[in-house]
């Protein structure tokens, strides 16, 4: 039996299933609320707005695409998916974008923009030994910083309420610092992989208290009864060629997240270098399976850095094991009340969760430029891409974008992480490999 339970350490080892579900849930908590709190934050900035009713539907769609994309990971089809222990969720590195297309076309083309990207990204995915290497270490890390500054608006926005006449209330600051104080006190005081559940601390924590304050519709919570089916479009696509092209700008940049956290998994959990079938698959799994997420109203799935970074701590690299947490998510998808908790989540909780994480990809992103080395090159396409990324989408900024026709306005003015993926990828085709600062007479 000691034998069976070491299996977790292997990739294909044999684990029984109660000792396999535990660990595969904890993969799963570790990216619960993740999952689901990009949907809130850009159907909050929907326009004409969504009801709780259509936001609870999309959670639970998510739920259950991200179960089925973990699984199409785990154990391919075809040459889609990684056969690697990468667990699947709606992406944080859409947010900005999708919000800004929400706000200025409407969610339904979201949903549109969402379904091209997504067979774009597969199809790349299938053909990735032919250009991955264009998406360097630094472009990639330049990106991943650039989506952490990105956020820290949403983040704000939401801390303070949300789109609300309330935005700003004492009620709410005072409810997004409790849960910011639950968050942090958890990431103190806890051990081990418990650390990774300080979000649904502080989410429960701040849950409660708004209860008490007024500000959760309990009554909304059984409203879809205890057992539903996915909703499949629940939201009909619009497709409109700006929000398309500043999306599919997006999915690369998420193709190049992907390319560093599939490397980081086979590196950290397998102990060596990672193949390029694998790559391919994951970046096809990536990208069909966002368009499947489309057709059931989500934004894109991606890879979770959050379990990378568990695989690391704990070492579970077992198939099996995960997929029992794949299958927990689609049954979590298939039980109305769920979704319906997360919908009537008060906007001020999920700033105070949210703005913390954040922090947290910002951070990955210098930890990233960090491992890239500072010569004098690297440095040159990181300071110069956010310099101008950041700069020239800044709101009382982006008016430099006037000369320009409509759709490249759409796709930049007020995208940092797209200007910032450009311009890296710019410099890493023309700046020389070897630019380091020579003493004279050298």
């Amino acid at each position: 039996m000691q034998g069976d339970i070491n299996n977790i350490y292997q990739l294909d080892g044999r684990v029984p299933v109660t000792k396999a579900i535990p660990f595969g849930l904890q993969h799963i908590l570790a990216m619960f609320v993740s999952n689901l709190t990009p949907i809130t934050l850009i159907a909050a900035s929907a326009q004409p707005s969504m009801s709780q009713a259509q936001i609870a539907i999309l959670l639970q769609n998510a739920m259950f695409v991200a179960g089925i994309a973990t699984l199409i990971q785990l154990y391919p089809i075809w040459k889609i998916g990684s056969r690697l222990p990468v667990v699947m969720g709606v992406s944080f590195t859409f947010v900005t974008v999708l919000c800004t297309v929400s706000a200025n076309y409407g969610y339904s083309a979201v949903v549109g923009a969402v379904l091209i990207g997504g067979v774009m990204e597969g199809t790349l995915g299938l053909l990735a030994k032919y250009w991955r290497k264009i998406i360097t270490p630094v472009v990639a890390a330049s990106v991943v910083t650039a989506i952490g500054f990105s956020l820290f608006t949403v983040g704000a926005r939401s801390f303070g309420g949300g789109y609300n006449e309330d935005f700003g209330s004492a009620q709410n600051l005072l409810l997004g610092t409790i849960t910011l104080a639950v968050c942090l006190g958890w990431n103190i005081l806890m051990k081990g992989y418990l650390k990774q559940l300080s979000v649904l601390a502080g989410l429960i924590v701040g849950y409660v208290i708004a209860i008490f304050m007024g500000k959760v519709d309990l009554s909304m919570i059984m409203s879809g009864g205890a057992f539903s089916l996915p909703h499949l479009l629940p939201v009909k696509p619009e497709f409109h060629a700006g929000a398309i092209l500043s999306t599919c700008i997006i999915f690369l940049v998420s193709a190049a997240e992907t390319i560093g956290d599939t490397t980081a998994l086979v590196s950290s959990g397998l102990n060596r270098e990672i193949k390029g079938s694998e790559i391919s698959g994951s970046l096809a799994c990536d990208g069909y399976a966002s368009a499947i997420s489309g057709l059931f109203g989500c934004p894109p799935v991606t890879s979770f850095s959050q379990n990378v970074g568990l695989v690391a701590m704990t070492k579970v690299v077992n198939r099996f094991t995960i997929m029992t947490g794949a299958v927990c998510m689609i049954i979590a998808g298939l039980l109305p009340p769920v979704g319906n908790f997360f919908a009537s989540l008060p906007e001020s909780v999920l700033g105070g969760c949210t703005i913390m994480m954040f922090g947290t990809i910002l951070t990955s992103g210098v930890q990233m430029i960090a491992e890239c080395g500072f010569s004098q090159r690297n440095i040159t396409i990181v300071s110069l891409s956010l310099a101008v990324g950041i700069g020239f989408t800044t709101a009382s900024e982006s008016g430099i974008w006037a000369i320009f026709p409509s759709l490249v306005q759409s796709v930049f003015a007020e995208n940092v992480v797209a200007v910032v993926f450009v311009v890296s990828i710019i410099l890493s085709f023309v700046l020389p490999k070897d630019m380091e600062i020579k003493k004279l007479g050298e």
